[in-house]
């Protein structure tokens, strides 16, 4: 890993300010997919907007000179959401019985992987809850040719479950780890 330019990390709680901001680090970040249903810019922003509705929302983008370089958010998520409905098998009632924090979505601009710059989002985001014992994402397992999925093993994540949140979804993993 090469060290991060100096970044600035911005926390929100609302989306309107940076649903600008999102939609052109996504377009960034995922430009290989965005020809598939599922990662197209208009579906991304569909799920943003629905997300930046849900209790909890919070978003961390990075900025280098004013531009964003990437980001991550997430909501909170209670047992019965619709999120812990679609995992099979179902999770662990240690999972559930508190809410929990669902990383929804991270991304770094190409010319930032590598450097730390996810991480350090990543850990900002978390560093925003309160009361959520764990964080869950969901990874496509043959993202970056598995590279995504053993980056998060890295950090603490472990495999829980498996998820389709949308027929035009491919299979995902569910991930979970401690938040503390």
């Amino acid at each position: 890993m090469t060290t991060a330019p100096t970044i600035e990390l911005r926390t929100f709680t609302t989306l309107d300010p940076v649903r600008g901001d999102l939609l052109d680090v996504y377009a960034d970040v995922r430009a290989p997919l965005l020809h598939l249903p599922n990662y197209a810019v208009t579906t991304f922003g569909e799920r943003l907007d629905r997300h930046g509705t849900e209790p909890g929302f919070v978003a961390v983008l990075a900025y280098a000179d004013d531009e964003p370089v990437g980001y991550a958010y997430g909501n909170t998520i209670e047992r019965g959401d619709r999120y812990w409905q679609r995992t099979t098998p179902e999770p662990a009632e240690k999972y559930t019985e508190r809410p929990a924090l669902a990383l929804k979505e991270i991304g770094v601009r190409p010319a930032w992987r590598k450097t730390g710059t996810a991480r350090r989002i990543h850990d900002a985001l978390l560093a925003t809850t309160c009361d959520e014992m764990h964080v869950t994402l969901m990874v496509n397992p043959a993202a970056g040719d598995g590279k995504v999925h053993a980056l998060y093993r890295s950090w603490g994540y472990k495999n829980i479950a498996r998820s389709q949140p949308s027929p035009a979804s491919p299979l995902l993993i569910v991930m979970v780890r401690a938040i503390r």
